[in-house]
């Protein structure tokens, strides 16, 4: 089979060959998947320029998403048949012609689904309901904050916070993105790049705060996100968004640094609560966490109140573009790339 190894860290446009390898085998609880295409996260940007401690040694096949058939099913697996279409959950190896999935993490589609609404399902879908409905608790009446509310997770945010009748708040990095945040729902949309977010929010809230904050960009975001907590409130940590492309040893103590330190005393004398989120870590250990969240995003997703927005899809000989798209943080949803 045919796969885009990463091979250099750094430009993109020196970062991938496609090389033929082997077809992965298959575990008892485990598929194989024929790959018509797999999704970009901002987490494989990170992988790419060597900043993604979780991405195996190059040559790496990344990738965590994909959407194809299944035509190979472990003695183990009886809720997926050969056949069927499904977007997977992937602990890498996407980028590839054929991927290899634990059956915990995959959603039945029809064949025709596309292939970045399919992919989104997955990844930025499921990250989103954990994180709003299992570890926030997110309610009727509610407000909460997203940042980064144009992106994939954000996106997902929204549209399960306007289900559950929340009051939103979401922040986004251009006049663009603000207007696309008022057509999927957002209340009070706020451009950081052009104002201080937290002051911003303390106009709109004054000292209420907010139920709860959703976080992709981490560092001094965080420990603003925290300020603006009110009681009861909690702060969801998914994403170090803010980091970038920084190799600098110094500016990453900083930026860790700039996160804050907070004391259990604090939680408790305001009944705040910390959440820090990896799909990857409850793919691997919370099997059935995972199958449980993305049950109930399909079940969203087929009765239409979540509905992923496609960036752009790419042929994967233009892989190396798909990635600088996504990295420019110009892109609007998910942001796909076809064999």
């Amino acid at each position: 089979m045919k796969a885009a190894f990463l091979i250099n860290n750094g430009a993109a446009n020196a970062a991938f060959e496609i090389r033929e390898t082997e077809i992965p085998s298959v575990a008892a609880d485990e598929i194989l998947i024929k790959v018509k295409g797999f999704g970009l996260n901002y987490a494989d940007v990170m992988a790419r320029q060597g900043l993604y401690k979780d991405a195996p040694p190059m040559p790496a096949i990344l990738g965590y998403d994909v959407f194809g058939e299944v035509i190979e099913v472990g003695e183990n697996v009886d809720s997926i048949m050969k056949g069927d279409f499904v977007a997977a959950l992937t602990r890498f190896g996407g980028y590839a012609e054929y991927a290899v999935t634990k059956a915990s993490g995959v959603i039945k589609l029809n064949a025709e689904t596309n292939v970045a609404e399919a992919t989104a399902l997955a990844t930025q879908y499921g990250t989103a309901w954990y994180a709003a409905m299992e570890l926030a608790n997110i309610n009727e009446g509610e407000s909460v904050l997203i940042h980064a509310a144009a992106g994939g997770v954000g996106t997902a945010l929204v549209q399960m916070a306007k289900q559950k009748g929340c009051t939103i708040y979401g922040t986004a990095s251009s006049d663009e993105k603000l207007a696309y945040l008022k057509t999927i729902g957002v209340d009070y949309p706020i451009n950081y790049k052009q104002s201080n977010w937290f002051s911003v929010m303390k106009n709109y809230v004054g000292d209420n705060g907010v139920d709860a904050v959703f976080d992709a960009i981490g560092g001094k975001n965080a420990k603003q996100g925290w300020k603006i907590l009110g009681h009861g409130g909690r702060l969801v940590l998914f994403g170090a968004a803010q980091l970038g492309d920084e190799n600098n040893i110094f500016k990453k103590l900083k930026f860790v640094l700039q996160f804050g330190f907070y004391h259990p005393i604090q939680l408790l004398s305001n009944s705040k609560t910390i959440s820090g989120l990896n799909m990857l870590r409850i793919a691997d250990h919370r099997p059935n966490t995972l199958k449980r969240c993305l049950k109930n995003v399909k079940e969203g997703y087929e009765a239409g109140y979540l509905k992923p927005t496609v960036a752009k899809v790419f042929p994967v000989e233009q892989l190396a573009d798909a990635h600088e798209f996504l990295a420019s943080r110009k892109s609007i949803g998910k942001v796909a790339v076809e064999w």
